[in-house]
């Protein structure tokens, strides 16, 4: 049910714009058509909190996305790009840059609930506590007037399919028009949310903004709206709440992605019997037409969409995308686990992507795109570091906005710099990415980079800046998907480091890129094997492919799979003393009894070699 709720403006003395056209004077009713009674509750409350001079409820139609973009075209926040279809780059202050995790905090009533207490008075790497009396102090010092003179825009959006079950429902209060256009494409945004949400489904509330009322007091940096010495991007898991002030930056102020999609998520997902995770999703079929899928963690910069999006290597072999970024997993009726992408595009970094490192991201992105801090050649495209130099005719442009040629003290893009672009263009977009029930996982491979050993220890999960919830707990939760008292199908478990190194070369061991499809041949067999050593050999670290096991046929240059597959034990016996000091400093008490035996063990296998 759909209906009129009247809001009283309280706007410094002038008319406020409402929606499109309508628009009121101060102090007088006026009514916000279209919301929902808890969505006009949540908006008159921030309405009021940060006095906006008009308000505009985002339908998500094309043409109110080319006035959304006009507008900012015309602000000086983004520019066309002639050389492609309907994109656009934007520069921002270069204070705003990336996500601060420094100033992203979870609030709630025990400090234990978001973090494990560290031991000795070690920080903690595993999250930010704020307390709700500080974190009512400081929101206070920031959100009170800090719409002045803006619009505020109202978002409904959903992250996953409309409708799925596995789908999750938000409401974002922004005032900036960048955020507005770049959830249009990392997001299910607009009408159709609406309609949902008028059913009564629940939401969570999400304020942002860019702490710059009008009129200035002091001059924007790059025409962009921020306001660097008051970020703070908190979370609220308790009440379902994100506000986040200061920054514009997407990490920052995209609140439906790694705000919603991971930090408040994985608390629903812990209070709900799912799982919310840092992982690209990939489906791979093998030249006999049999297919599986496949989850996958790495640490931001380890390559999740480069693998999401791989051209194999190995003839006859396809790989299809579901997701580059965020994994949203539910058991379903039968004990399968059920993955959805949450996200609707790929807010991917640019620097390093190419036609050689992934020739189906280049193709994503040439339409439809929005560009933010990369360099920009004189005719009309972009560039950044990896990409083959320009024409001897075409002259660069760097994320500053200043003239820049090749051998530069300064990179042209920012090492940040990123694309947003809708996830459909894809070329290899897999056609189950949109599926209600989500894809069947049959495997989830953890993995990162360190050149030494095996997976990066100190960033758990690839999750270490996106719990939402204590460590301890969310171990403890993955280890109860294995006491379901519903049937259950658990996937296997595989760890993988692209990234090792000749120790006396300092050369990669492992070409990577689609050559990485030879060992995900490899797991798509383990999946299906009916012996423990089907393929595998066991090691001190678990089991390993056995010689001869990764087809090498056709490899690129020579590779030494016996340095790739060793496992020193003196490297293991310092990589366990690391990490039991790393448990009991950061995880304490909080460490579940079961991953506790688990490093015992390991501890006697490196220590008594078989």
């Amino acid at each position: 049910r759909l209906i009129c709720v009247n809001i009283m403006l309280l706007i410094n003395n002038r008319p406020a714009r409402l929606g499109v056209g309508a628009s009121v004077g101060v102090r007088s009713l006026a009514s916000i058509p279209l919301l929902p009674p808890a969505v006009a509750e949540f908006v008159k409350g921030a309405v009021e909190e940060c006095k906006p001079s008009g308000v505009h409820v985002v339908t998500g139609t094309p043409e109110e996305t080319a006035n959304i973009l006009a507008g900012l075209e015309k602000e000086g926040m983004v520019k066309k790009l002639p050389q492609y279809d309907n994109c656009w780059l934007a520069r921002t202050d270069p204070k705003d840059v990336a996500r601060v995790e420094s100033k992203t905090v979870i609030v709630t009533k025990n400090q234990r609930d978001t973090i494990p207490i560290p031991a000795g008075g070690v920080k903690s790497q595993l999250g930010s506590w704020m307390s709700e009396s500080d974190w009512q102090k400081a929101r206070e010092e920031r959100f009170p007037g800090c719409m002045a003179g803006r619009t505020m825009y109202v978002i409904p959006f959903s992250m996953g399919p409309v409708g799925s079950t596995l789908s999750k429902y938000g409401v974002q209060v922004t005032d900036s028009p960048y955020v507005v256009a770049s959830m249009g494409i990392m997001t299910r945004m607009g009408t159709p949310v609406l309609k949902k949400l008028a059913e009564g489904v629940e939401f969570v509330r999400c304020q942002h903004s860019l702490g710059r009322p009008l009129p200035l007091k002091a001059p924007l940096v790059n025409s962009w709206p921020c306001n660097p010495d008051k970020v703070l991007i908190s979370h609220l898991p308790d009440t379902r709440q994100i506000l986040s002030f200061g920054s514009g930056y997407g990490g920052n102020s995209l609140l439906g992605k790694k705000c919603f999609a991971l930090r408040i998520a994985s608390r629903i997902a812990k209070d709900e019997g799912w799982l919310a995770e840092h992982m690209l999703i990939l489906g791979i079929t093998n030249p006999q037409g049999v297919k599986r899928y496949v989850a996958a963690a790495f640490p931001s910069a380890c390559g999740k969409t480069n693998l999401a999006m791989m051209k194999p290597a190995l003839p006859g072999w396809k790989v299809e995308c579901v997701g580059d970024d965020i994994a949203w997993m539910k058991f379903d009726s039968q004990g399968k686990l059920r993955a959805i992408n949450p996200e609707n595009g790929f807010f991917g970094v640019a620097p390093g992507t190419s036609n050689r490192t992934n020739p189906y991201a280049m193709a994503t992105i040439a339409k439809n795109t929005m560009f933010t801090n990369v360099g920009e050649t004189s005719d009309g495209g972009v560039w950044w570091e990896g990409l083959d130099p320009p024409a001897a005719s075409v002259t660069l442009t760097d994320w500053h906005g200043k003239t820049w040629k090749p051998g530069s003290s300064t990179p042209c893009a920012h090492p940040n710099s990123r694309f947003c672009a809708p996830a459909a263009q894809c070329p290899i977009i897999d056609s189950q990415w949109e599926s209600e029930e989500g894809v069947p996982i049959d495997a989830i491979i953890f993995g990162g980079r360190r050149p030494e050993g095996k997976v990066i220890m100190h960033d758990p999960f690839a999750m270490r800046p996106f719990f939402g919830y204590n460590f301890g707990d969310y171990l403890a939760h993955w280890l109860s998907m294995e006491s379901r008292k519903a049937p259950t199908q658990l996937p296997k478990i595989f760890h993988v480091n692209w990234f090792r190194k000749d120790a006396t070369t300092g050369a990669f061991l492992w070409p990577g890129f689609g050559e990485n499809a030879r060992v995900l041949e490899w797991i798509f067999k383990r999946c299906s094997r009916e012996r423990e050593d089907e393929a595998a050999k066991k090691s001190i670290i678990g089991w390993l492919p056995e010689d001869g096991t990764i087809n090498t046929k056709g490899l690129s240059g020579k590779v030494d799979m016996g340095a790739l597959f060793d496992v020193p034990t003196t490297f293991w016996q310092k990589e366990t003393k690391e990490l039991r000091a790393y448990f009991t400093q950061q995880v304490g008490g909080d460490l579940p009894a079961q991953v506790e035996a688990e490093l015992k063990a390991l501890e006697n296998r490196v220590h008594n070699p078989y």
